[in-house]
């Protein structure tokens, strides 16, 4: 399982900017700030790689560079062979004085454009563009990160990858590919998703000293989640019986789309679901029984026998294979509107998108970035450029707890709180994991949970599951490989 960072606050650039101001009118000067800065990069780089002797610092023209002189000015002094190599001719601010507190000890500088970086080193220090980035890189700036990427050595990035919107998450065109990212004052919520989860390498933190008074006064802009949300689980008495841990059915399985309504009823199952019923065409059922037998499996011709199972069951799991002809229409019409807690998913999405009804107070929608698109009435790159804000917008629209799925999988609420998930890898890019993750949840809200602590463990087991099913091997993983393991997470040992 992928080890949290201690602090579990995401904030915009616009507050940790704040922050500094903040720390600063306490009496902690900016360049005592960027000394501090320094120092921890410094001991980063000499933990990581500590056999290190020829570093290369590639430093900009504000503080990120201001940074990256003075870990220069650290590392020479620890008697390392330093080289460094400057965006342009002059610094700004307390970036200024840094580099010119490198150059009255000695050290020299080339100027970017002037020759290429060297290949061979054993780390470089990116503090060529910071927290303040927005579009993409241009020019000489944008040659010398395609150089940074080429060197052999390790990267290390102080604060953000140059190149990445600390925001957004978004790489709008060329990026350091770091090995290691160490962030300052507060986690920046773009480390953790988009292209930030292939950018930042391991991450670290590092505070500045500035007094936890003025960091918590600021509460940030989402959260970051943790494996230790598996307490809202309660270990389960011995005087219990099935009908106390809920009643889900699943709705879905047109022609051809059986397994995906199978994964998703086992997987409420898995978690700890009571019963779990499956209302799907009947063409499917024979084939759903003999895979899962503890499955009660209906084969449903229209709305008016889907009636009965609604009434008989808690929290309803609706889209996984439901399609969106007639039938799966008809079905979906049905279920929306019985008030049942319900999650949602697929075609249930699809419909939703193009006939907006009133959904339940206890509502999960679980979209993909295609299927917020549709939602939205926006395009996917729309989405992806700011998550923060399509997720926040779903949850309003539609009043429900929305989880926008994807590198850094985002939950909102109504109330507009955020909610990140740092676990996951590329191996669940694959047919079928949304469909457990539909199951996962619905089978949460079956055991008593509210949809936004369904939403944020079910998102939270899921992907960890997923990391312990993928190992060393994520490439050609699938989704009924995460089945063992999300019965594992729902039974937590002792901490």
């Amino acid at each position: 399982m992928p080890r949290l960072p201690p602090a579990t606050t995401l904030h915009t650039v616009e507050q940790v900017r704040a922050l500094d101001r903040a720390a600063i009118a306490g009496g902690i000067a900016g360049h005592e700030l960027m000394a501090r800065a320094a120092a921890a990069a410094f001991a980063l780089l000499r933990l990581r790689w500590p056999a290190a002797r020829r570093v290369l610092v590639v430093a900009g023209n504000g503080n990120n560079g201001g940074d990256a002189f003075l870990v220069a000015g650290l590392a020479a002094a620890a008697g390392l062979d330093v080289h460094v190599v400057a965006l342009g001719e002059k610094s700004s601010g307390d970036a200024a004085r840094a580099r010119a507190a490198w150059l009255d000890a000695g050290g020299s500088m080339a100027i970017a454009g002037d020759s290429t970086l060297p290949v061979e080193v054993d780390v470089l220090v990116d503090g060529l563009f910071g927290t303040g980035l927005r579009r993409a890189p241009d020019g000489v700036a944008a040659q010398l990160i395609e150089q940074i990427n080429a060197c052999r050595g390790g990267k290390l990035s102080l604060d953000v990858p140059s190149g990445l919107d600390a925001d957004s998450g978004v790489a709008p065109g060329a990026v350091v590919r770091a090995d290691a990212t160490i962030s300052f004052v507060g986690w920046k919520r773009g480390l953790f998703t988009t292209d930030g989860v292939d950018c930042c390498g391991a991450l670290s933190l590092d505070t500045l000293g500035i007094p936890p008074a003025i960091l918590s006064a600021c509460p940030g802009d989402a959260q970051l989640l943790g494996a230790g949300l598996t307490s809202l689980l309660r270990k389960r008495s011995g005087n219990v019986n099935k009908g106390k841990y809920g009643h889900v059915l699943a709705i879905g399985g047109s022609e051809g789309m059986a397994g995906a309504i199978a994964l998703a009823a086992e997987s409420a199952l898995r978690v700890g679901a009571g019963l779990v019923s499956v209302a799907t065409q009947p063409l499917n059922v024979a084939a759903i029984n003999a895979h899962r037998p503890e499955l009660m499996v209906r084969g449903i011709e229209g709305p008016q026998a889907l009636q009965a199972l609604i009434e008989r069951s808690s929290v309803l799991a609706i889209g996984p294979g439901l399609g969106q002809a007639a039938w799966g229409h008809a079905l979906w019409d049905a279920a929306v509107r019985a008030g049942k807690a319900c999650v949602l998913d697929a075609d249930g999405l699809n419909l939703l998108a193009l006939e907006t009804v009133d959904l339940p107070a206890e509502a999960v929608l679980t979209p993909h970035p295609g299927e917020a698109a549709r939602l939205l009435a926006c395009t996917v790159a729309e989405v992806q450029a700011d998550r923060f804000a399509a997720v926040r917008e779903l949850a309003r629209r539609h009043a429900a707890v929305v989880v926008l799925k994807g590198a850094g999988s985002l939950i909102a609420n109504p109330a507009q709180e955020v909610a990140l998930c740092p676990f996951g890898n590329p191996g669940m890019a694959s047919g079928g994991m949304g469909d457990v993750l539909t199951g996962v949840i619905a089978g949460l809200l079956a055991q008593g949970l509210s949809a936004w602590d369904a939403a944020r463990l079910g998102v939270v087991v899921h992907a960890i599951a997923g990391d312990r099913a993928a190992g060393d091997c994520p490439r050609g993983m699938i989704a009924g490989d995460l089945l063992p393991f999300l019965r594992v997470l729902v039974n937590p040992g002792p901490a």
